[in-house]
């Protein structure tokens, strides 16, 4: 497995990461368990959480379930040294944590000692801000976007805040590096500015979402990525199994995402099934699993990229492992492309 810098840090990851979102949840401790061996054993170093997790559905009482089935892995196996751990601290939300109060300066302080207790371990090698707390435009909030009513300053003035509080516990030793999630090219912009003008740590990545179906980040993100050097960790690179082929034809299968949230969260329009099978077909037609040729073509994308892959069973875990050694050809990623131009952003 391919190894990657995260950003400009010293700290080397592999180019997938293995999602944790539904340990504890719809995986159960044991098979989780299972997932992290297979995952670490074909070479993958990096695991992704969040204190949020486990999802579908968040409920409060979960909040850290995930974490905690990563920190009992580390003190059942010693394999501490052998993973990468990224988690996130939630953004304002509806409730599920901290009564839906969102992070700043003081809240970081206290939810990296709860991750760092959950997950059994000394230091948390990536610390992410979940979504910004001055709001985003991922989960198909682009469609109806409008950032007039942020306060600039206040903005700003925040991620001070913020950024005071983590330089204090890397100084601490406490976590490695920082990051951002579902954020934009002038967010993670400012994020590094404030940071490398007042000596503070300097985000080194961003976990937004990216797939063949989903491909906000190419433009703006794509230049401040290569710019700043910002590793993206793209997130539901087979959009949320639709580029699995499960869901065609009116599919649901029991268990699935789309059994329990009915629209895969806003991502099953009127469109994406046509485009789904698009390509779906171009991977037949060069002889591909679609799920070899979506993890693939983030390979071969202009910018650094580590993607984040999850699996509820450990079949669907082989499945996707089993395609960790794809190529594409130059024939097949025009085809793509061609496809995008035809069929640009379906949900």
């Amino acid at each position: 497995m391919k190894k990657i810098p995260l950003g400009r840090s010293d700290i080397m990851i592999s180019d997938w990461c293995l999602g944790s979102m539904t340990f504890g949840n719809q995986t159960p401790q044991d098979d989780a368990h299972t997932q992290i061996d297979m995952t670490v054993d074909a070479g993958i170093n990096f695991i992704d959480t969040a204190e949020m997790y486990p999802v579908n559905p968040i409920r409060a009482e979960t909040v850290g379930l995930s974490e905690t089935v990563i920190g009992n892995w580390i003190a059942k196996t010693g394999r501490r040294d052998d993973v990468v751990i990224a988690t996130k601290v939630s953004g304002n939300n509806p409730g599920w944590v901290r009564e839906g109060r969102g992070y700043d300066g003081a809240v970081i302080r206290e939810a990296v000692d709860a991750s760092l207790e959950r997950l059994q371990t000394d230091v948390i090698d990536l610390y992410q801000m979940h979504w910004p707390v001055r709001g985003s435009y991922m989960f198909r909030q682009n469609w109806t976007y409008d950032p007039s009513g942020q306060d600039r300053q206040q903005t700003l003035d925040h991620m001070m805040d913020v950024l005071g509080a983590l330089g204090d516990c890397v100084n601490a030793g406490k976590i490695r590096a920082i990051g951002m999630s579902n954020e934009s090219a002038w967010g993670m912009t400012k994020w590094i500015d404030q940071a490398q003008a007042a000596g503070l740590p300097r985000m080194f990545s961003v976990q937004n979402e990216y797939s063949l179906l989903c491909r906000l980040y190419d433009t703006d993100m794509a230049e401040m990525a290569v710019n700043e050097d910002v590793t993206l960790l793209a997130f539901s690179p087979l959009a949320c199994g639709l580029l699995t082929g499960k869901y065609q034809n009116g599919a649901v299968p029991d268990g699935s995402r789309m059994s329990i949230n009915g629209d895969l969260g806003g991502r099953m329009t009127d469109r994406v099934l046509p485009v789904t099978q698009a390509y779906l077909d171009l991977a037949a037609a060069h002889g591909l699993d679609p799920v070899h040729m979506a993890m693939a073509w983030q390979r071969t994308r202009p910018f650094p990229v580590s993607t984040i892959f999850g699996a509820t069973t450990q079949d669907q875990l082989s499945r996707i492992l089993a395609g960790r050694d794809v190529v594409l050809t130059d024939e097949l990623v025009a085809g793509i492309d061609q496809l995008n131009r035809a069929n640009p952003m379906p949900y």
